[in-house]
């Protein structure tokens, strides 16, 4: 089972909708029991960072994430990927999970349009089991004012938007973001998806 952590940061429903088409078992949980059990967990997100860690604080499920995180597959997806980083400068400095190393900051792009929306391609920068079956001409859908600051080693995918723009960040091992929504990014968006799933049966 897949735990999708509901802590009121939006987008839960779309998630749960593509896995429940993918058919994979999965359930939209606030509860410390459901995350523990869980094969693996999404911890999606829409919204500002420091609104969001606050939810996560009143939801106690922090110290839980943390753990869990270091021992099943774990996916955090747009404002759930920067939660993974070390803290972010949205309006204030705040303190993130701290389970890869960095930071998120606003997107510098004066002759862009921010927030950076729409499909961007995919651009590989180490092998991941999320990208397994996928192709070298991928786009996905982004939604975004900030991105993330993060050393090369944890940079696995990214697009081109005035500069560099971290797609797919990853530990290494058992934790994954995604900065693009997999739910909303077609038939590549549910392959990535379907990856992220069968890593949590392979773990079993």
């Amino acid at each position: 089972m897949i735990a999708i952590i509901d802590y009121g940061a939006g987008n839960i429903f779309s998630v749960k909708n593509a896995l429940d088409y993918l058919g994979f078992e999965n359930k939209l949980t606030d509860k410390k029991e459901d995350i523990e059990k869980a094969d693996a967990i999404i911890l999606p997100g829409v919204g500002a960072f420091p609104w969001a860690m606050n939810m996560l604080g009143l939801s106690g499920l922090i110290d839980t994430i943390k753990e869990q995180a270091k021992i099943k597959p774990f996916l955090g997806i747009c404002l759930g990927m920067q939660l993974l980083f070390e803290k972010s400068y949205e309006f204030e400095e705040c303190k993130g999970l701290g389970l890869i190393g960095g930071y998120v900051d606003k997107i510098n792009e004066p002759d862009l349009v921010i927030p950076h929306m729409g499909w961007n391609k995919l651009v590989y920068n180490h092998d991941c089991p999320l990208f397994d079956g996928l192709g070298d001409d991928e786009y996905v859908y982004f939604v975004h004012s900030y991105k993330a600051f993060c050393d090369n080693k944890n940079l696995y995918a990214y697009c081109e938007y005035g500069s560099k723009v971290p797609a797919v960040v990853s530990d290494g091992r058992y934790i994954f973001g995604c900065q693009f929504h997999p739910e909303k990014s077609g038939k590549t968006g549910l392959k990535i998806l379907e990856n992220f799933a069968k890593m949590s049966q392979e773990v079993k």
